[in-house]
């Protein structure tokens, strides 16, 4: 303990001394520490304009991405082919991630550049920061692959907030877009939460436009060119009335037919319409086809039969059982089943004993 204390001087001539030379050493150096300071103070400075500049031009980007998006939804196809929560979110996510990616670069080389202007050798800090890097690379890898994943969902578009897919473990409305979970909402109103990095393939059913297909079977009786005009006046008369004509994106086609049996025919029928709007479509067609046949007079398959359509009546000899062979006594077959006599006995017949 004795030896930390520092030494107290003993008389003022040493005093003087000391102070003469810390006086003399400042005096040396001053001027090295003052360009030293000077050195870190510009590059915090830099650094933190830099940082600054960058974040508020992503901010500005992401502003404008935003704005663009709802001036294109107050159009007539906006609702059609932009989401403007779908845009926002996706724009918001990329702009998270590119503020977070700029600040550590920019903060990161601002750090090492102070730490080498205080002549510290960065070579062992660095490979033991490659080495821990290296250990929470194995241990957290999953987290790596669903963050990387989920930016690469998000920069491509795969899929946004409002789209309906089926990303092989789990299928529905697409609730929330991180950067590691995907939340979906399942037909039965359950909520997935899938890991961005377990997803293999997307099936994306609301980009685009989808297919509304029916199919009607009628007998083969009735006329294809009646059946085509009926259909065609159903289709122009829906074209022309809301919702359809906005879910409709291109006219009611009759492909022709798709199958010919003895009893029935089926006619396809065909749509182009908005994405996901396929099933609504194809139910208000069975419904006004059904109608204009039944005002038509052409009767689908599978209806009331017809008053003329009596069943034949049952054959009378059909209940009468066909004749036997035993009916005959002649028959070889009543020989057969005749039974055998009991053999004769009396005088002079020989007699079997033991």
């Amino acid at each position: 303990m004795a030896d930390d204390v520092p030494a107290v001087p003993r008389n003022a001539e040493e005093a003087t001394q000391s102070v003469n030379n810390a006086a003399g050493f400042i005096q040396e150096n001053w001027a090295d520490w003052l360009f030293l300071g000077l050195k870190i103070l510009l590059i915090i400075v830099i650094a933190l304009a830099l940082r600054s500049v960058v974040r508020k031009s992503l901010t500005k980007l992401i502003g404008r991405m935003n704005r663009g998006a709802e001036a294109v939804e107050g159009t007539a196809l906006g609702g059609l082919l932009v989401n403007a929560e779908r845009r926002r979110q996706r724009s918001e996510a990329i702009g998270s991630v590119l503020r977070s990616v700029a600040s550590f670069l920019i903060l990161g080389t601002a750090g090492l550049m102070v730490l080498g202007a205080l002549d510290i050798n960065l070579g062992p800090l660095l490979a033991s920061a490659g080495v821990a890097g290296v250990a929470i690379g194995f241990g957290a890898r999953n987290l790596v692959t669903d963050f990387l994943s989920g930016v690469f969902m998000i920069l491509e578009d795969q899929y946004g907030v409002g789209d309906k897919i089926d990303a092989g473990v789990a299928s529905g409305e697409v609730v929330e877009v991180g950067l590691r979970v995907t939340k979906l909402r399942g037909d039965n109103g359950e909520i997935w939460y899938v890991r961005n990095g377990e997803i293999k393939r997307i099936g994306n059913l609301s980009q685009g436009w989808s297919t509304a297909g029916v199919d009607v079977q009628v007998k083969p009786s009735e006329s294809l060119d009646r059946i085509r005009e009926v259909i065609k006046g159903v289709s122009e008369t829906m074209a022309k009335e809301t919702p359809w004509d906005e879910r409709l994106w291109g006219p009611v086609e009759v492909l022709g037919l798709d199958e010919v049996l003895l009893a029935s025919m089926t006619v396809k029928v065909s749509a182009k319409t908005m994405p996901g709007q396929q099933f609504s479509v194809e139910r208000e067609l069975r419904w006004r086809i059904k109608e204009a046949f039944d005002d038509a007079d052409i009767r689908i398959i599978g209806g009331v039969p017809a008053a003329e359509e009596e069943t034949a009546a049952a054959d009378p000899s059909a209940a009468v059982a066909a004749p036997s062979a035993l009916a005959n006594p002649a028959s070889p077959q009543s020989m057969a089943t005749t039974p055998i006599p009991p053999p004769a006995t009396g005088p002079g017949m020989p007699r079997i004993t033991k």
